[in-house]
């Protein structure tokens, strides 16, 4: 069984650079070793954390008084249009590959921070693509029952940012998943606005899968949403809240008071409006700051510890004075989109 290390920080393995120190750390580097080391917590009846990149994660001040599992598992099998990768893959890695092999379903999922093993988790998704739309299975260790099992796409229950392992969070550790991504040269169709202009073609229109890459990349790193260790602004859990989805009447609502405010159709008939011109509206402009906790200065949809100054408790202030103002302004609850660990928004 891998090591077991006593008091280590969490905060240099967060894309926030946040969070305590874990009452036990080890570091898994197969699929075999992340059931052993949580089947055996389990029986112990010790808490478990699973960590991953540490990009969509808030970790309390206080840390984590329990084991927690690094995973670090490697691999990635290619059958035909199936491309299977261990949960500890790096993602943007993993995208780069199957990009350079002409395949396409998740170019437009380039430069998010994590591993593959997060994806099923948040259904990762970004400018018109989600993982839903390319997953076929997804192995997990089932901490009810004891077993590796195989889960079929049905049976995630993706849905806008959830799936059943974020509605049963205790439940399944993600170990590999599988992805369907026909080799054929050119990306899925271009679904969203922003990144249709900056390709110069139309809404639905395919271009070269590298292209789209590309104009990808470029895009997020103008938010500061690509990790760079030069950048303050990348400091962040990524996204702090999510696109709130209204009903017809909370959109109506929202009409009254913003005539004309952006949104898109959600199935369902309902509405689904962005939080950064959410939070933008309500007062709250990049950089603007609490203390040592920043929106950042490219993007307001992230919150940033720029100086790497700034304490768990001080960056969810911020996070409530966004959303509280938000509601008060303009009606609307936004979500946290991060995990939080032994904290809550």
């Amino acid at each position: 069984m891998a090591e077991r290390v006593a008091g280590v920080r969490l905060a240099p393995y967060t894309t926030l650079g946040l969070g305590g120190p874990a009452g036990a750390f080890a570091e898994a580097s197969s699929a075999e070793e992340i059931v052993e080391l949580v089947a055996s917590a389990d029986r112990a009846g010790e808490p478990v954390l699973v960590l991953g990149g540490g990009s969509n994660l808030v970790v309390a001040d206080e840390g984590f008084d329990g084991l927690v599992v690094r995973v670090a598992s490697r691999g990635v099998d290619i059958v035909g249009d199936r491309v299977t990768a261990q949960a500890g893959v790096d993602w943007d890695a993993l995208v780069a590959l199957v990009v350079a092999e002409g395949r396409s379903g998740i170019e437009c999922l380039s430069g998010i921070p994590g591993l593959v093993g997060s994806t099923p988790i948040q259904n990762v998704g970004a400018y018109g693509q989600d993982v839903s739309q390319t997953v076929t299975g997804v192995s997990v260790y089932d901490r009810v029952t004891g077993e590796v099992v195989g889960l079929t796409a049905g049976e995630c229950g993706f849905s806008y940012r959830d799936s059943v392992f974020k509605e049963e969070p205790d439940r399944h550790v993600v170990l590999a998943v599988t992805y369907e991504l026909a080799r054929d040269g050119l990306s899925g169709p271009i679904a969203y606005g922003e990144l249709a202009a900056a390709l110069g073609v139309e809404p639905g229109e395919r271009v070269p899968v590298a292209r789209a890459r590309e104009a990808v990349l470029k895009l997020r790193r103008g938010k500061g949403m690509v990790l760079d260790a030069a950048d303050p602004d990348t400091r962040s859990a990524g996204s702090f809240f999510t696109n709130p989805v209204l009903t017809p009447a909370q959109a109506a609502e929202l009409e009254l008071r913003v005539p004309g405010f952006p949104r898109w159709d959600a199935p369902g008939g309902l509405v689904k409006v962005p939080a950064a011109w959410l939070i933008e509206n309500a007062g709250f402009p990049k950089g603007y700051r609490r203390g040592p906790a920043r929106i950042s200065t490219k993007h307001t949809l992230a919150l940033t510890n720029p100086e790497l100054a700034a304490t768990t408790a001080e960056v969810l202030a911020l996070a409530r004075e966004v959303r509280d103002g938000v509601l008060e302004k303009l009606g609307v609850t936004l979500v946290n989109e991060p995990v939080m660990v032994g904290t809550h928004l």
